[in-house]
Parts: structure tokens; C-alpha cells; sequence
């Protein structure tokens, strides 16, 4: 087996790491210090930054001004952005993107994307559904708006030229670009709410998880300026800005709806996936952070890093560091590529977020006890790590959520 990067994800390794050496994670105040969101807007000097080196348009397509580089390059660069608490919606937008331009309409692709690459436009993704517990799609309703010749929404094959019902993220069968079958004049009429949707304030355009009246999960784009979309208070675990999205009669156009078989399968699959990665780059750097700490403070004389109940810990979790990146690149691989597995994409996805969750709260807990009181002093940045990775845990379900799934796909597909 070869886990080397290609030399175009090393690239962008070092572009990421260039663009984000200048970003402090204490930028902006503490979370346990503010009663609400720690600032009004995002980084907007990081996202010019992102746009100027070319890493919001690393995945789309050259013709849409991208390098063309799969969720592996992407996810190289969500891990060197947790090191720094990077303050953007860097996963949120790259995944709305790359599920726009493979499964949504070719016109709205071209008008939106170059700008995406750009940086003047930022995306975002309601993925919680309403209380975070249930599907996010069954959140929110999409009905189609009678007229005279329309063909019945659960009917119409979708907006790619593909009629396949395979949901798999990773079956390149799943995806289309066409627009054939669905008549852009038609109306679509939103209905129901997405609870916390990170930065939706900031945001140019929100992509929707709905159902349609037979149960089809579809993508909608909205903007939040639209009538009947109405953004509510909300407040991350991390301090960030959040909203509840609540649409009543939101009317879109066709090409608004992404309705291809396994679209939204594919933006979870990327977001779930994202959050990984995220989760990977904030536990190497808290890891790195203890490792510091305890090399420098002494006790008896010596350094407590030299101890064995620390060295212990410490390198326990570098063992889950090590077991969340094999299973991130696992995940990842079979998104970009549709590898064949025993188990549907969905396994390896379930078993990244696994290990991503469980992991990351381990490794910051050990590094809050080896760290002792100071680390929840809040001029040290480790309790702001400790609330970025108690959300990131979180996101898209915890580790229970996941064994749960990959416990039906194991009763689903029997091995052996």
C-alpha cells in the first residue's frame, strides 16, 4: 500500500499552512468570557487569504476556475486549519460546492461557482435537521407548486442525467449534471426549519436538506434575504455564530433544487467526513500544545513529561490520533475515488466519525488533566481547543449515533 499525497494534495498542504501561519486562535475573545457569539462576522482577512491562495476553488472544476482536487486534498486542509480554530466556513462552503457542481443544475454551477472560488461568495449547510436527533431532511418540506403540465415530484428523475436510486457517496453512478428533467420555471415552495446552521448570517446561500410529499430527500439553496426565511439567535458550543433557519412558504425556482438520486447522501458524506479531518488537526495540535507544556514544567526536578503516568497518557493518545487519521483517509479515499469495499462508503464514513468523536474528546481531556489548572486559565488557548473540539465531537452526530449506523449496515451487508 502507498499512503503517500500526490504531489498536487502536498501542494496544497503547504499553501494551507502558508495561508494560516499568521492566524491566532485567541484572535477574537474567549468563549467563556462572552455571554454571547465571540464576533459578529467570520475572518474575513483568512477568507480573502483561502481566496487569494487558490484553496476555495481547490476542488471545483477548471472550468470553473478550480484546481479539480478530490475530498482528500480538502480534508488536508480542514486538518491545517483546526490547528489554529480557523474561523471560516471553509468545510461548509467547499462541500455545498462540490455537491452543487455534481449534482446541481449546469447554469446556476457557472453563475455561482467562479465567485465561490473567489471568495465573494460564502455557503453554508443546515445538516441538523431540527433538534440535531432526527434526519435533517424530514426537517423541512419541498412541495412543487402546482402547474398545469408539471411532472409529479416524486417522478420526475431529477436534475442529472443519471435515474439511479443508488445513495452510496462513493457510486459515481449516484451523480449527474443534466437538467433535462426538470423544468426550471417551475416553482418549489419550502416549508419547516434547520436548527443551529453555522455562520448562516454571514452567508450568501444556505443549502436546505428537504423531503418531498413521497419522502425523496432533496438540496435546496436559499439565500437568507429570500421572503419567508426568517435567521434565529443561536450560539455555538465554541462561541461562533449560529442560526435556526426557519422557512415558512420560501418559494425557489427549479434550479434551485438539487434532486438528484444521492445528493444529499453526498453532502453529508462530505460534511461528515470534513468534520473529521477538523477533528483530526485540533487533537495533533492540543497534543502538540501538552507535549510542550510538560517538557517544560518540573517537578522534583525534573520534567513531568519524563514521568510514566504522562508519557502513558500521552502516548495513548497518539495512538488515537494515529487510528483517527488511517480511518479519516480510509473514508476520504473512498468518496474520491468509489472504491469497492465490503461494506457501502457509509461504513467507512461511520467508522472515521467514530474515531474522530471518541478521540478528540479523548485527547483533550487528558490534556486538560495533564495540563492541571492551567488549563482552564482563559488567557492559555487550551480551553478554547477544548470547546472547538466538544462541538466538532458533536457535529453530525456522536460516536453512538455512528456505531448505531454501522451496526445496520454490518445486519444490511453480511460478511464472510
Amino acid at each position: 500500500m502507498d499512503f503517500t499525497f500526490t504531489e498536487e494534495q502536498q501542494a496544497a498542504t503547504e499553501a494551507a499552512k502558508a495561508v494560516f501561519s499568521g492566524v491566532a486562535p485567541d484572535g477574537v475573545p474567549s468563549p467563556a468570557l462572552v455571554p454571547g457569539a465571540v464576533a459578529e462576522d467570520i475572518d474575513r482577512p483568512l477568507w480573502a487569504g483561502l481566496a487569494s491562495g487558490d484553496l476555495l476553488s481547490l476542488t471545483l472544476s477548471p472550468e470553473h476556475g478550480g484546481a479539480g482536487l478530490d475530498l482528500v486534498a480538502l480534508c488536508l486542509v480542514l486538518r491545517e486549519s483546526a490547528k489554529v480554530l480557523a474561523r471560516v466556513p471553509l468545510l461548509e462552503t467547499s462541500a455545498v460546492a462540490m455537491t452543487l457542481q455534481r449534482y446541481g443544475n449546469p447554469g446556476l454551477a457557472a453563475d455561482l461557482l467562479p465567485r465561490v472560488g473567489r471568495g465573494e461568495l460564502v455557503l453554508t449547510v443546515g445538516a441538523n435537521g431540527r433538534s440535531g436527533h432526527d434526519p435533517a431532511e424530514l426537517a423541512v418540506t419541498a412541495r412543487r407548486e402546482a402547474t398545469a403540465d408539471a411532472t409529479p415530484a416524486d417522478k420526475a428523475p431529477g436534475n442529472g442525467t443519471s435515474t439511479s436510486t443508488s445513495t452510496d457517496p462513493a457510486d459515481a453512478n449516484a451523480e449527474g449534471n443534466g437538467d433535462a428533467d426538470i423544468n426550471t420555471d417551475d416553482g418549489w415552495v419550502l416549508d419547516g426549519t434547520q436548527s443551529a446552521v453555522p455562520w448562516a448570517q454571514a452567508a450568501d446561500w444556505i443549502a436546505i436538506p428537504a423531503h418531498t410529499d413521497g419522502g425523496r430527500p432533496v438540496v435546496a439553496l436559499v439565500q437568507p434575504a429570500q421572503d419567508g426565511v426568517t435567521l434565529a439567535e443561536q450560539v455555538s458550543t465554541n462561541g461562533e455564530r449560529f442560526a435556526e433557519v426557519r422557512l415558512e412558504s420560501v418559494r425557489i425556482d427549479g434550479r434551485a433544487l438539487i434532486d438528484g438520486a444521492g445528493a444529499w447522501e453526498w453532502l453529508r458524506a462530505l460534511l461528515t467526513t470534513g468534520t473529521c479531518a477538523l477533528a483530526l488537526g485540533l487533537g495533533e495540535a492540543v497534543l502538540a500544545m501538552t507535549s510542550q507544556y510538560t517538557g517544560k514544567r518540573e517537578q522534583f526536578g525534573f520534567p513531568v513529561a519524563t514521568f510514566q503516568a504522562v508519557a502513558v497518557q500521552a502516548a495513548d493518545r497518539y495512538i488515537d490520533l494515529r487510528a483517527m487519521e488511517v480511518t479519516l483517509w480510509q473514508a476520504a479515499w473512498r468518496i474520491s475515488t468509489g472504491a469497492f469495499g465490503a461494506l457501502p462508503a457509509e461504513g467507512d464514513i461511520a467508522v472515521a466519525k467514530i474515531w474522530a468523536s471518541d478521540g478528540v474528546r479523548r485527547v483533550v481531556q487528558t490534556a486538560q488533566h495533564l495540563h492541571g489548572g492551567f488549563g482552564a486559565d482563559t488567557d492559555y488557548p487550551l480551553h478554547r481547543f477544548h470547546a472547538w473540539a466538544k462541538q466538532i465531537e458533536l457535529s453530525l452526530g456522536p460516536a453512538a449515533a455512528h456505531e448505531e449506523a454501522l451496526g445496520s449496515l454490518l445486519a444490511a451487508h453480511l460478511l464472510g
